[in-house]
């Protein structure tokens, strides 16, 4: 560990004289060493063959996407001397290295996140040491050799990104952020806690369980389209996936039936019962179904010849209880559906839905009545509310809303969570502050407290 963090300072020295141009260009580095169509499919490739989650098409699509997305938010920044200017206040901001950052990535996304934090440490002039789960060691050991590779290619120091050797254990991963300047962590709970207890300024991010409105505003067509290609995207393996739609009385029938058409797939009573027995194992996700084709889970879970030709699994709920397995995270093809009296009640269960996994994570809604998003985001606690959006493809930034791009979404002390953002850049800089003096700014004893004396008396 030692030698990891050595090397990686090393490499910081030889980086920290570059100017603003030179770190664009390394970090442009890092992505082309991905995104580029061959290497996007053979790590696409050798994900799924490592850890049997997602799908090659989508991982294809989000080793791409994620990393173009990304690259183009930094290079809209700055991140070298001086970042802002204010004369009024007499403040000048100068970007400073945060230091040798321990990234420590899930199985879901072996290549993707790697990539993502890499660029991000990177364009703050820091070292990497992407620290892997087990399963998904081989694909992102193969990442960071391109990395390297297209480092050395642009004459930089390939010790600014490296991993943690194999084989990866919870004790060595420990070590890693204990070791580290930073530690910034996506996947398990279990890591993120560990983080936070390591000693070491940890960033961690909470879990997902997306719960989504469908009002009787909504476009259904439309609405169902894009829950259906953000629910199947890599086989829900996105935190951001939806888990739960909530549909109002009124529109309740024609939206299951858009649903329906969409590539969604009804569940029967007895249906319902047999994925509940199959996806939970002793009260555990059954780690056989995550993350599976929708064929390869019809036929696991004994559905009929119809449901196997379906896209996704509709389970209906009759109301809300916190007691009900699909109440919870599922990281499948499985989507719980709720009917709701009003928009107060869809607002009610969004709420018990976040009240059994996924606090300040994020949720939905597919309005044409700005008023109803306005009234969903004043009362639920989540970092983000999505209006009209598929929400794998908007929760951590897209091309047509405001998010930054990131595969690590914060939620904030709901989740547990020190940032409550989307990560980005600027959780990977240090700042100094340049103060010097200005026009007083003293105001008067009852220009602060006239308006309380006078309703209360001094």
């Amino acid at each position: 560990m030692e030698d990891l963090i050595g090397r990686g300072r090393e490499a910081m020295s030889l980086f920290l004289g570059s100017d603003q141009a030179r770190v664009d260009e390394v970090v442009t580095a890092i992505a082309w060493s991905i995104y580029q169509t061959e290497n996007a499919t053979r790590l696409a490739k050798q994900a799924v063959e490592n850890t049997g989650l997602g799908n090659v098409r989508d991982k294809v699509t989000k080793n791409q996407r994620k990393t173009f997305g990304t690259l183009r938010d930094l290079l809209r920044v700055r991140t070298v001397g001086i970042i802002a200017d204010d004369p009024q206040r007499g403040i000048v901001q100068y970007a400073k290295p945060v230091g040798v950052v321990a990234a420590i990535t899930p199985s879901t996304n072996p290549v993707a996140t790697p990539v993502n934090k890499a660029m991000m440490a990177v364009k703050g002039r820091n070292a990497v040491v992407i620290g892997p789960s087990p399963a998904g060691w081989p694909a992102t050991a193969t990442t960071v050799d391109l990395i390297r590779k297209e480092l050395s290619r642009v004459d930089a120091p390939a010790d600014l990104v490296q991993v943690l050797p194999a084989p990866v254990s919870k004790e060595r991963t420990q070590k890693l952020m204990r070791a580290a300047d930073l530690v910034v962590v996506t996947g398990s709970q279990n890591n993120v806690q560990s983080a936070y207890s390591s000693g070491t300024p940890a960033i961690g991010v909470g879990a997902g369980n997306v719960p989504v409105i469908i009002d009787s505003s909504a476009d259904l067509a439309r609405a169902a389209q894009k829950i259906c290609a953000s629910k199947t995207f890599d086989n829900s393996t996105s935190c951001s996936s939806e888990n739960a739609i909530i549909v109002l009385d009124d529109v309740y029938d024609a939206a299951m039936e858009a649903l329906v058409q969409a590539g969604g797939y009804r569940t029967d009573p007895s249906e319902k019962s047999q994925i509940e027995k199959h996806l939970w194992i002793n009260g555990n996700l059954n780690p056989r179904l995550t993350a599976r084709d929708s064929a390869v889970f019809a036929r696991a879970v004994g559905l009929s010849g119809a449901a196997k030709e379906a896209q996704f699994f509709m389970v209906e709920e009759s109301h809300f209880s916190a007691d009900s397995r699909f109440a919870d995270e599922k990281l499948s093809l499985v989507l719980t559906v709720y009917r709701a009296r009003d928009l107060d009640d869809a607002i009610g269960i969004i709420q018990g839905v976040l009240g059994v996994q996924g606090r300040g994570h994020s949720c939905g809604i597919h309005t044409a009545d700005p008023e109803h998003a306005r009234r969903l985001a004043e009362k639920i606690d989540v970092v983000r509310v999505l209006v009209n959006q598929a929400h794998t493809f908007g929760n951590g930034g897209s091309f047509d809303n405001g998010l930054n791009f990131t595969l690590s979404m914060g939620c904030g002390t709901w989740g547990g969570n020190s940032i409550s953002e989307n990560l980005n850049y600027r959780h990977f800089i240090n700042v100094t502050h340049l103060s010097t003096t200005v026009e007083e700014d003293r105001p008067s004893e009852r220009d602060l407290f006239g308006s309380y004396w006078a309703k209360y008396g001094k």
